[in-house]
């Protein structure tokens, strides 16, 4: 009973492992008799594990196609451990931020209109940006809070803002949602995000987007620092933080270059709400 047990899991474990591959994402899922082929099973074995995962939730299948794909339950559970392995995994690479640009280096999340920052590295600077562990700061002027909305369409972008104060805390702030969006319009092509005194006079602060594993942003890298010491680098640093964090986007399950188009985004949004 054990061995069949096992058996069982194994085959169970390989149905899912084909599913989540290429093949499958590029033809929408895969029929019975290709993922029999894939996993070197007989057919009626693989339905019949199928039909377990599909009550299960862990694959679903398409009432057009009839091909199978991973279920609802699957994706529920990858989006709970990727925040935990986001923060099991982002401590050394803020160090490698610090190590190659020798300035403080934070992980931030959007919460709701503000960036919330949940871990920081610093270096062996008497001056510094001030630590932000457990604080938040507004979305708008500051280079975590910007990563965080290139996914985000300009109607996108309206709609989290409506009512909300552009307050000018630095001497550069945008004055209005015109004026953000076109920096974020330029900051997206770059793959980065820079602002020179925009949330407090001489700091300035670069910032790249963290994806999961579906390519949607789940966090941001930013390095801040003084400007006297600091904004000569600004663009050098922006292409370091984008390359680690896309690094750390690379152990979420993110590949690089693969990420997906604004109209993509809310999909997948849409889909894990």
């Amino acid at each position: 009973m054990v061995a069949e047990t096992a058996t069982a899991l194994r085959r169970g474990l390989a149905i899912l492992f084909a599913l989540a591959g290429e093949e499958a994402a590029v033809s929408g899922g895969l029929g019975v008799m290709r993922i029999a082929q894939l996993v070197g099973r007989e057919k009626s074995q693989v339905s019949r594990s199928l039909k377990v995962l599909g009550e299960c939730g862990a694959v679903d299948r398409d009432p057009d196609t009839l091909n199978y794909r991973i279920g609802w339950r699957l994706f529920a559970l990858a989006a709970r451990a990727g925040d935990q392995r986001l923060l099991e995994a982002a401590p050394p690479f803020l160090r490698q931020v610090v190590r190659q640009v020798g300035e403080r280096a934070h992980l931030s999340v959007l919460q709701g209109t503000e960036v919330l920052t949940l871990m920081s590295e610093s270096p062996n600077h008497a001056v510094q940006a001030a630590g932000w562990v457990g604080r938040t700061v507004p979305v708008h002027c500051t280079s975590a809070g910007r990563a965080l909305l290139f996914d985000l369409s300009r109607a996108e972008v309206e709609a989290l803002l409506v009512g909300v104060e552009f307050s000018r805390l630095g001497p550069n702030a945008p004055r209005d949602v015109d004026e953000l969006c076109s920096r974020l319009a330029a900051e997206r092509e770059q793959g980065f995000a820079l602002v020179d005194e925009e949330f407090e006079k001489e700091l300035v602060a670069v910032a790249a987007p963290v994806r999961g594993f579906r390519g949607s942003i789940v966090a941001a890298l930013n390095i801040s620092a003084p400007k006297f010491r600091f904004g000569s680098r600004l663009e050098s640093a922006g292409q370091e933080i984008k390359l680690v964090a896309d690094e750390l986007s690379g152990v979420l399950g993110w590949t690089a270059g693969q990420a997906p188009a604004l109209a993509e985004v809310a999909e997948l949004r849409r889909g894990d709400a």
